[in-house]
């Protein structure tokens, strides 16, 4: 199945849909791009501006979801900014200013804006004793 995202005149993801593989072969069974698109304003009758995403990130960096921002400089999907002080990594992905500690076992790690800093927070399930998952019925 290929994937089409719908761009409005900001650049934003408004809509995802699914086309068949077929509809973007050529008579070399080659897919393009533009097929699918025609495809989805004659055939769908939706009208607006189409790209393909892959969700398997083979092209244009990232699956894109609604509410996703296409840079067309980079030609890549880029999700939306969580915090106000992530930066954007040469891999087109947010990240902390702060590099988040090391994982230890039984510990999760949530972003503090406000402080800008990551915050250490045990799992309510992890049992020091025993230094195992406790199970929760």
């Amino acid at each position: 199945m290929a994937h089409f995202a719908q761009i409005d005149s900001n650049n934003i993801v408004t809509k995802v849909i699914v086309v068949s593989n077929d509809v973007l072969l050529d008579k070399n069974n080659v897919e393009q791009e533009s097929l699918g698109q025609q495809y989805i304003l004659n055939v769908l009758n939706m009208d607006g501006n189409w790209l393909q995403t892959s969700y398997n990130d083979k092209f244009r960096k990232h699956f894109a979801g609604i509410g996703w921002t296409y840079d067309a400089d980079n030609d890549v999907f880029i999700e939306p900014k969580e915090y106000d002080s992530w930066i954007l990594n040469d891999n087109f992905e947010w990240e902390a200013p702060v590099a988040m500690p090391e994982r230890r076992e039984g510990y999760g790690y949530f972003w503090n804006e406000d402080n800008l800093q990551w915050i250490e927070e045990k799992h309510p399930n992890w049992n020091e004793d025993t230094q195992s998952w406790d199970i929760v019925e």
